[in-house]
């Protein structure tokens, strides 16, 4: 039965329908052809912004999923020869690092001990830091400034006076340059540097000091099936270490203490698509003051915490019936969120990615590499592309390159 499926659907692909094929068959047919055609005219898009042809672009995801991949692996894998699929590599080959030769330089405001982020204080960080960091990022890429295609910014969300000292460096170097300007969404930024690591169409869960959501692609824009209620699972976590005397970001600390397996209970609180933690610290919290053991309490925020994301992250996934999970944000670099996703994503059958911790915390490349994308894909700079929006949401941002 397998066989004959796969062979009817390479006869409708090449829209050969023979005469034994009932109606049924041939509308089954038609559907998996015209699914083909636009899976393969997304794939081509993806690759476009690359600057590779689509048969590059699978061989380099057929190489990425497959552990020890042979030439042979790797043509079986794409469905071609074992001639074609060397040839395609050693193109890649030749190409090298090219494709992904950035400069990521990074400066990180870190507050006082046992104080959070002033915005004030991180805007007067930047001030300072920049200058510096456009110099470095341009002497690594070795390239001048009037050699760029684009300067690109954080339009928002984030901490208003942060996002303005960011999009005035960008006014400043891509007016003095005549250089495009493009301001960007952050959270969807996150989205499309996790598609590179080799998702087309995911649900992203991502995870932050200032942003809790789900998220998907639907009709024109990156859809928010589900968020927090009140505060970022991030926030939650550095609130509980500045009160548990760790220093900032607490998340990181956290984690290194956590202790288990005995689970101390927590609210859980999951509502429908959506979640929320203050309960969860506040509860915490009384549990510390009542001297109960850190790496203890530790375990138990950490588990209920990932458990209800996961659990948000499984319900977008059987609603909106896509096949890929993709994590971002500052808490997507936690060894145990990931676990916990990879394992909930092989229980349901579905691909699990999730980017380098350096391109899951806010970095410059994310969103150089939205503004690349973006301007490859057609957009057109608008006029409030000039301006910042810290309630800039992700689904506000319409996504004119898919």
């Amino acid at each position: 039965m397998r066989r004959r499926a796969r062979c009817l659907t390479r006869l409708y692909g090449r829209w050969a329908i023979t005469e034994r094929l009932t109606d049924c068959e041939r509308t089954i047919g038609l559907r998996i052809s015209l699914a083909a055609r636009l899976q393969r005219k997304r794939f081509d898009m993806r690759a476009r912004t690359m600057g590779m042809t689509l048969a590059q672009w699978r061989a380099i995801h057929a190489v990425s999923r497959a552990e020890g991949a042979t030439q042979r692996s790797i043509a079986e894998a794409m469905d071609v020869g074992d001639v074609t699929a060397s040839r395609l590599v050693d193109r890649l080959v030749e190409k090298g690092a090219s494709l992904y030769e950035l400069a990521d330089r990074k400066a990180v405001f870190t507050p006082p001990e046992g104080s959070g982020i002033h915005p004030r204080e991180a805007a007067q960080h930047h001030v300072a830091a920049l200058p510096g960091l456009v110099s470095d990022a341009l002497a690594d890429a070795q390239l001048a400034p009037d050699e760029l295609a684009l300067v690109a910014y954080a339009r928002g969300p984030g901490l208003g006076p942060c996002l303005r000292t960011g999009a005035t460096a960008a006014r400043a170097l891509a007016h003095t340059h005549g250089l495009p300007l493009l301001g960007v969404n952050h959270c969807v930024a996150h989205l499309e540097i996790g598609l590179l690591e080799g998702a087309t169409d995911p649900v992203l869960l991502y995870l932050s000091g200032g942003n809790t959501q789900v998220i998907g692609y639907a009709h024109g824009r990156y859809r928010v099936f589900g968020e927090t209620l009140d505060i970022g699972i991030g926030n939650m976590l550095d609130k509980f270490g500045r009160e548990a005397g760790l220093e900032f970001p607490g998340g990181p600390k956290l984690e290194a203490l956590a202790e288990g397996p005995e689970l101390e209970p927590l609210p859980y609180s999951v509502k429908g698509m959506d979640m929320a933690f203050s309960g969860l610290l506040t509860a915490a919290l009384r549990k510390l003051a009542d001297g109960m053991e850190l790496p203890r309490l530790a375990y138990a925020i950490q588990e209920t915490a990932f458990a209800m994301a996961c659990e948000v992250a499984e319900r977008a996934l059987a609603h909106t019936g896509k096949t890929e999970l993709v994590l971002g944000g500052g808490v997507a670099c936690n060894a145990r969120l990931r676990e916990m996703a990879r394992t909930m994503a092989r229980e349901r059958d579905v691909a699990c990615f999730a980017p380098s911790k350096a391109l899951c915390v806010d970095n410059g490349v994310m969103i150089a590499w939205l503004g690349h994308v973006m301007q490859a894909g057609g957009y057109e700079t608008q006029p409030q592309d000039d301006r910042v929006d810290q309630r800039f949401r992700t689904d506000m941002a319409e996504v004119t390159w898919r």
